[in-house]
Parts: C-alpha cells; sequence; structure tokens
C-alpha cells in the first residue's frame, strides 16, 4: 500500500542579474518550473504512467517534478469459502488488521493537502476518491486566481463528476450524455455544439492510431506542429461533455465511422480559462505507450509550460511525427 508522498520542494534557483549579462556572457536560462503530478487511484495504470510523463518533462530541461500519492483503500480480505472454524479464526483475525488499515486509510485521506502554491503547474493523473473539501477549494482558488496553471491528461477528466468548479476547469471530461453539453467540429471544421441530454454519453468508440489535426496554429502549444501529425494507438476519446465555458480548442481527431467511430472531429487538444488561470486539456495519454510517441510528449511539454506561464519556449524535437506516419520514442 502506498500512502501520501512526501514533498522535496528543494529546487535549484538561477540568478539573471536584473540589467542582464555582461558583454561577452550568456545569460543564465531561466529557472526550472516547478510541477507537481498528483496520482494514486485510477482507472488506468498510474504506477506505469506517472513516471513516463516525469520523464517526459524533467527530460525537456524546462521542469522539475515531484509527485504527490494518494492514500489507497485497503482490499477487504477474501471471505472464507467453507465453514471451517481455522478458516473463519483466519478471517476474523485479517479483518481486525483491515480495521487498523483503513482508519488509517480514512485519516491520510482526510489530510491530502499538498502545497500545490508552492508550484508553477499541477498535472493530474488522478481519477479516484473526492478529495477532501480543504483541498478542493485550495486547487480551485489556486487556478482561478491565476498562481498556478492546471494540466488534465486522459482519465484525469473522468474525475469529480458532482464538482461544479471543476467540471468548468476541465472544460469537458467523460460524462454521461446529460453530463453537459458535445462540442465536436463538422466536415467543414466548424464547431458544433450538441446540447446536455442529446444524444451519447462519452466514449472511446474507436481505439488504435489516429491522426491530429491543429485547429489553431497560432496557439503557443501547436505553433509550429504541422498542420495535421500522426499520433501512435491510443483511445481516441469522443462525446465529452461539460459545460464547455472559454473553451478554445486547439486540435482534433478523426473518429472514423468504418471503423466504429462517430464519424466527426473529436477535442484532442484543448485550453480553459478559469478565473485568471490557465488550464491545459487532453485525452489524449491512455497507456505508457501511448505517452511514448513523440507528439504527445511535446503536446504534454508545452502544455505544461503554457498552462505555467502563458508561453512557450519548448521546441518541438526534430522526430516529431508526421501527416503519414507517428513517431514512437524508443525506449532506453
Amino acid at each position: 500500500m502506498r500512502f501520501l508522498s512526501a514533498f522535496v520542494l528543494a529546487a535549484a534557483t538561477v540568478v539573471v542579474p536584473a540589467s542582464g549579462p555582461a558583454p561577452g556572457l550568456t545569460a543564465d536560462p531561466p529557472a526550472r518550473l516547478k510541477v507537481l503530478i498528483i496520482d494514486g487511484q485510477n482507472n488506468h495504470n498510474w504506477r506505469e504512467t506517472t513516471p513516463v510523463m516525469k520523464k517526459i518533462l524533467e527530460g525537456s530541461g524546462r521542469f522539475t517534478v515531484e509527485v504527490a500519492t494518494t492514500v489507497q483503500e485497503p482490499v477487504l480480505p477474501p471471505k472464507p469459502t467453507k465453514p471451517d472454524p481455522a478458516e473463519i479464526e483466519k478471517f476474523r483475525t485479517a479483518l481486525t488488521g483491515y480495521a487498523d488499515e483503513y482508519g488509517l486509510y480514512l485519516r491520510t485521506r482526510a489530510a491530502f493537502r499538498p502545497p500545490v502554491e508552492t508550484f508553477d503547474a499541477v498535472v493530474l493523473n488522478y481519477n479516484g476518491e473526492p478529495w477532501p473539501a480543504e483541498f478542493n477549494e485550495a486547487l480551485d482558488a489556486y487556478v482561478k486566481e491565476g498562481k498556478g496553471g492546471l494540466v488534465i491528461v486522459h482519465a484525469a477528466n473522468n474525475a469529480f463528476t458532482g464538482w461544479k468548479g471543476y467540471n468548468q476547469m476541465i472544460g469537458m471530461g467523460w460524462r454521461g450524455n446529460t453530463g453537459g453539453d458535445r462540442l465536436f467540429l463538422d466536415a467543414a471544421g466548424k464547431e458544433v455544439r450538441v446540447p446536455s441530454g442529446k444524444g451519447d454519453g462519452s466514449g472511446h468508440r474507436y481505439v488504435g492510431p489516429f491522426a491530429v489535426t491543429v485547429r489553431n496554429a497560432d496557439h503557443p502549444v501547436t505553433k509550429g506542429m504541422p498542420p495535421e501529425w500522426m499520433h501512435v494507438r491510443d483511445e481516441l476519446y469522443d462525446n465529452m461533455r461539460g459545460p464547455i465555458e472559454n473553451v478554445q480548442v486547439l486540435a482534433t481527431a478523426y473518429s472514423d465511422k468504418s471503423k466504429g467511430g462517430t464519424g466527426v472531429h473529436e477535442p484532442m487538444i484543448w485550453t480553459v480559462t478559469y478565473g485568471k488561470g490557465r488550464v491545459f486539456h487532453t485525452p489524449m495519454g491512455h497507456d505508457a505507450n501511448a505517452m511514448r510517441c513523440h507528439g504527445f510528449a511535446a503536446t504534454l511539454r508545452r502544455g505544461t509550460e503554457w498552462a505555467a506561464t502563458g508561453t512557450v519556449t519548448t521546441p518541438l524535437p526534430k522526430e516529431f511525427p508526421t501527416a503519414e506516419k507517428p513517431s514512437p520514442i524508443a525506449e532506453k
């Protein structure tokens, strides 16, 4: 069982002279942005994907990354399969241990309050039990007041269906058909809204490689990307639902109807303005293999930097995928 992780918050401080570098000297690089990844509960394999995201971000040289892991609920011991006194006694003893673990779980969960205010951006790789109200309020204020950026990756948009502020922060996510409006792009690239209660709920009716089409080539995150690039095998989320307020779609993916998809262009990269804050959201990244794509990696780096600062200095890699073929990252 993993419990709330400790935070190692020390980071190197780089001092740049206010008047600029002396003649003949190169200016020091900007201080690395501090990023917090929150994981620990998810219907996806966060134990594999968090290290991949951490490596992607830190490998760019632009970020330092810490991880806050939420407490895991203990599993009940299996019940005896036969009325054997020895087995029953063994089960009762196990229940006592479970009660102790469960009490610790509740106390640790109630105390979950990572210091998001000390980070430039928070990346959510979480889809689990509700957090304490105090932390919900702290995260909401952190984003709304522009203290730092928020990044939503894949199943993190499944979480917290009943939290109004979260639904506004993410713009749209995995919800039933009454969970808000739906947004897609038609064949002409025009945005189409489907009212809440109409049409299907969220899903991933197509799974496989797919092309990502850039819809806003001027945004810092997508600037310089080819108009279309191939992503490796992934879940193509469709029918995303939500309030869809202050949402800007940067890229889409066509969910091929002949392959079981929706037959429309589904949002794949978007941003949300929440109060003074910036939210970057991509439903790509189902598993470690989907994240080991130069397209996904560059999108995550640039989206995280933009959420934190409003600008992007992280270049696209020379291995960035083309319209003809995906570009998986070789494992080392």
